[in-house]
């Protein structure tokens, strides 16, 4: 199958050099281009895609907007976020905004190639570790919940479910977490996967966002 990227940048030279790394890829096409955000927007309404690389820093409309537009549609692309500076505040936003991870512009070509087809197969890219020092950085931000979780879809998870969110917004792998509760690392899959869609979430990266803003966790990696 081959993955239909967007490169949304207004740096024609840097769309560019992505487009040919890119280009070279069996198994990846870019099919569109825009120079900022409402021209991202209006190509995706007549052209199919599976990812886009969303850079922040653009004219007319930025790519946390764009990001926040596009993501909430149905059957939307998914979005990589492009940052210029590790723990970059937009790179936050971007995550709060339905990004399912964010790059550094100058990532080494392989692991921009294997983000965006861990992207395309459903997967977060940012290690949940990445996003919780994120998260850690801009928590004032955040709105204040209080002592006690405030998000009534939490009532939904059984026990288990909770103690498996609260370690993946800690930062844990699934491996991480199948050794702490003594599971097999299939059964914390699956208890991944029922609380993303219990709570209708796209990824981790969305699990670890939650968590912070209902106080489930604290910043600093505490239990709320």
């Amino acid at each position: 199958m081959t993955i239909r990227v967007m490169l949304v940048d207004d740096q024609v030279l840097l769309r560019t050099g992505f487009r040919m790394v890119l280009a070279a890829q069996p198994d990846m096409e870019v099919v569109a281009e825009a120079g900022d955000g409402v021209e991202a927007i209006q190509e995706l309404r007549t052209t199919p895609v599976d990812v886009v690389l969303m850079d922040v820093r653009m004219p007319k409309l930025d790519g946390v907007e764009a990001t926040r537009r596009i993501c909430s549609e149905p059957d939307a692309p998914r979005v990589l976020i492009l940052t210029t500076f590790d723990l970059d505040e937009y790179a936050f936003s971007g995550l709060k905004a339905g990004a399912s991870g964010f790059m550094l512009k100058d990532v080494p070509p392989g692991e921009l190639l294997a983000a965006i087809r861990a992207v395309h197969s459903g997967d977060a890219v940012v290690a949940p570790s990445t996003t919780r020092r994120l998260l850690d950085r801009f928590a004032p931000l955040l709105p204040s919940t209080g002592k006690e979780p405030q998000h009534k879809e939490l009532e939904r998870l059984t026990e288990r479910e909770r103690e498996v969110m609260i370690l993946v917004a800690q930062g844990l792998s699934n491996g991480e977490i199948a050794a702490r509760l003594v599971l097999s690392e299939a059964t914390v899959k699956t208890h991944v996967g029922r609380i993303l869609t219990k709570l209708g979430l796209r990824d981790r990266v969305q699990v670890v966002v939650l968590a912070y803003e209902t106080g489930l966790v604290r910043a600093g990696g505490g239990r709320g």
